[in-house]
């Protein structure tokens, strides 16, 4: 299936790209701007993002490994709450 129109990229585009990178560093954080940069194109509209995401996540071999919780997503704080601490 076709994601991204402006560029060409199928879906089987995407998981190759993010098997490859995954194969090539097990722990790299992987985003749609190293996958365009992996397949040798750049993002034009922007109208696949969504679609382009939901094909990234999907694949089998997306999370690092070792991740503790895949259905839940990261907690994030605030900056204030970080720079709380022993000074």
């Amino acid at each position: 299936m076709i994601v991204c129109h402006c560029q060409s990229i199928s879906d089987r585009d995407i998981r190759a790209a993010v098997d490859w990178m995954r194969a090539a560093d097990a722990e790299t954080i992987i985003t749609p701007g190293k996958i365009y940069h992996a397949l040798g194109k750049r993002a034009d509209c922007g109208g696949c993002m969504p679609l382009f995401l939901d094909t990234m996540r999907g694949c089998d071999s997306f999370h690092v490994p070792g991740e503790i919780a895949r259905d839940r997503p990261p907690v994030l704080r605030s900056r204030a709450l970080r720079s709380v601490g022993p000074k």
